[in-house]
């Protein structure tokens, strides 16, 4: 290589160098658009847009955008496709990053390539839930119920959806048949459980636990390791002796691949800062979530972690996509 070249070469890398954490300290410099990948209302849509508001207060603007469509995976191309500058972020979640790119044949996304681990929010076990009129205030008397009235009860949920694969494992574990009935958001699976138009459902405490507390849906079981606080007498399904419950769900957010690592980690420490602080805990526990603060590194290890786990779900159940 000539003199030149070498020396061109030189500047280049150090310009680059430079722009990097220059780039960092002046983000950002315009709103940043937190894609959703389900419908407005749902688990996802309330965690993030209240991540998306403390983040408006402390880093930037933030405007919450919901694109449904295909268990998720429509949102998650579009932001893996878009530049990598952090003004476009995906409120992941295991459905949309750990789930549907394993179901659907044209995902067309690896959660692990194709994105940078930003931040892990939160996580919320599943509550499985009845609606009144169903004549079962017990896990056993629910699967005794759907053993004497095969194909009677159903459950609805949005395709490739924690909720789903829940739904389906609860079906492998007890023996009961239950029919499945897909939905295009989990607020409007929950709402005809409210109504009585759907049976039951396994949804997210972030959703569900209002509604319990009222009385308008009944809890059976949770399926955290633990009970919860906010629904303290509703037991876990590892007590009941119904082992190998999916644990929970969880949200976060994530960018497109090759977004500098300074913006990655300013953000992940806008959020952190905010899981930290008795405000955004109230609001994330009031819901049935627990703040899940983890480094940049943590977070990227728990992504192909709960890839693996999920995948075994999907394994274990058989779920297949037409």
């Amino acid at each position: 290589m000539s003199r030149a070249r070498a020396g061109a070469a030189l500047i280049v890398a150090g310009t680059l160098a430079l722009s990097l954490p220059t780039a960092a300290a002046d983000f950002p410099d315009k709103p940043i658009k937190l894609i959703v990948p389900f419908g407005a209302g749902g688990p996802p849509d309330v965690a993030a847009r209240i991540i998306g508001a403390y983040l408006s207060d402390h880093l930037g603007p933030v405007v919450v955008e919901n694109h449904i469509g295909a268990g998720g995976t429509l949102a998650a191309r579009a932001v893996a496709g878009s530049p990598p500058d952090g003004y476009t972020l995906l409120a992941a979640t295991a459905g949309s990053l750990a789930i549907s790119p394993q179901l659907y044949k044209d995902a067309g996304t690896d959660p692990v390539k194709d994105f940078a681990a930003v931040a892990l929010v939160s996580s919320a076990p599943l509550v499985i839930a009845i609606n009144p009129s169903i004549p079962a205030r017990s896990v056993k008397e629910l699967v005794a119920y759907a053993k004497a009235n095969p194909g009677k009860l159903n459950y609805g949920a949005v395709v490739g959806t924690p909720p789903h694969m829940c739904g389906e494992m609860f079906k492998h574990i007890t023996g009961a048949n239950i029919e499945f009935v897909p939905y295009k958001t989990a607020s409007q699976a929950t709402i005809d459980v409210l109504a009585g138009q759907m049976n039951m459902t396994f949804e997210g405490t972030t959703a569900i636990v209002p509604h319990i507390k009222s009385g308008d849906v009944r809890a059976l079981a949770v399926t955290s390791p633990t009970r919860i606080s906010e629904i303290p007498d509703v037991p876990t399904m590892d007590e009941l002796g119904y082992l190998g419950m999916p644990p929970d769900s969880w949200q976060a957010i994530v960018a497109p691949a090759g977004t500098p690592p300074a913006i990655v980690g300013k953000i992940n420490k806008v959020v952190n800062e905010g899981l930290a602080t008795p405000e955004l805990q109230n609001k994330l526990r009031q819901l049935g979530g627990e703040p899940q603060p983890k480094t940049v590194a943590e977070f990227s290890s728990f992504i192909a972690d709960q890839y693996k786990r999920w995948g075994e779900v999907i394994r274990i159940t058989g779920v297949k996509l037409n």
